[in-house]
């Protein structure tokens, strides 16, 4: 039996189904709105944590400008462990992520990311963080998509429905 040719069907402009293959749309999130949600994590968590490491762990910022890396470190693990903890337990959601409306799914099942995917895209973060060519990716791409996120398979969406307040009514 012969196989059915495909360029006869473009020819006489008829449909294959190779052709007619849709993928699902996606609401990918701005570069702006993103860095909002980024920079409300920074403040929210990251430097409060920087804070502790300057005046807890070390005597004092003499004492940090000796040991700049270290500082960084012990800032820097537990803010990677606190947005791995929320983006887990809040279906892909930071606070900064959820005062802006947006989630992290995985790309191709666009559902929950796995807490590898998850874990793996938080210290892949580093890497887009502080190497400064990384930051036009999105630029270049519709889907604004980061280092990051094309590494662990993730991209941020706007969420179309997002969480409910929960609000407290005085007695």
């Amino acid at each position: 039996m012969a196989k059915k040719q495909r360029f006869r069907d473009t020819k006489q402009k008829r449909e294959t189904k190779i052709n007619t293959v849709e993928k699902p749309l996606i609401p990918f999130a701005t570069s702006g709105i993103k860095a909002k949600a980024f920079l409300t994590d920074v403040f929210m968590l990251l430097m409060p944590l920087f804070y502790l490491s300057i005046y807890v762990v070390f005597d004092g910022l003499e004492d940090v400008s000796v040991h700049r890396v270290e500082a960084w470190a012990y800032a820097m693990v537990p803010f990677l462990l606190i947005l791995t903890i929320f983006m887990f337990k809040d279906e892909g959601r930071t606070p900064g992520a959820r005062a802006q409306s947006l989630k992290v799914i995985d790309f191709h099942t666009l559902g929950k990311p796995s807490l590898f995917s998850i874990v793996f895209r938080n210290f892949s973060l580093l890497f887009s963080i502080f190497i400064p060519i990384f930051w036009l990716i999105p630029f270049f791409r519709k889907d604004k998509r980061m280092l990051h996120d094309f590494l662990s398979a993730t991209c941020v969406i706007a969420d179309p429905n997002p969480p409910k307040e929960k609000v407290f009514k005085a007695k």
